[in-house]
């Protein structure tokens, strides 16, 4: 594996992951066990490197198990051959401008990487709308039959 910066690999990455749309989501449960399930994230490229962003429900397992352990492994597979791994820290973002914000980027964004939010949460004021900010300490865009190129933090 090929240790990249991430500045040389973040168009790679986010062109990846938008053109795969769904990946598999895993974290720690309670007692450590791991738990995984397809999400929907939308990633950013930001000044400080990309940042994902997942809508999803504030009371959900899944915020059981991130109040337990903050980070998570994701893995997108479109392309067995040329899977996509990250590694990252979550947390909640409540401040309701960036909730805004990301909502109206999910709505804005064509299908199918961008989506109606209403249909699950109803506005982005409901409080069960929560917003799961991703920021990576490791990724890696994996080839098979080449080599894969892998930053990390």
């Amino acid at each position: 594996m090929a240790a990249q910066t991430l500045a040389s690999i973040a168009d790679d990455f986010i062109a990846g992951v938008h053109s795969e749309v769904w990946c598999n989501f895993a974290t720690l449960d309670t007692q450590n066990r791991i738990r995984s399930r397809v999400l929907h994230p939308i990633w950013e490229k930001t000044a400080d490197g990309v940042v994902g962003w997942i809508a999803t429900g504030r009371t959900s397992l899944k915020a059981k198990h991130l109040a337990h352990n903050p980070h998570a492994s994701l893995c997108y597979m479109k392309n067995p051959l040329k899977p996509i791994y990250i590694e990252c820290r979550t947390e909640w973002i409540d401040d309701m401008n960036q909730k805004k914000r990301i909502w109206d980027l999910f709505v804005s964004t064509p299908q199918p990487l961008g989506y109606d939010l209403a249909p699950f949460f109803g506005s982005v004021d409901n409080p069960g709308y929560g917003l799961l900010q991703l920021t990576p300490w490791r990724i890696e865009l994996g080839d098979l039959f080449g080599e894969a190129r892998v930053w990390k933090r």
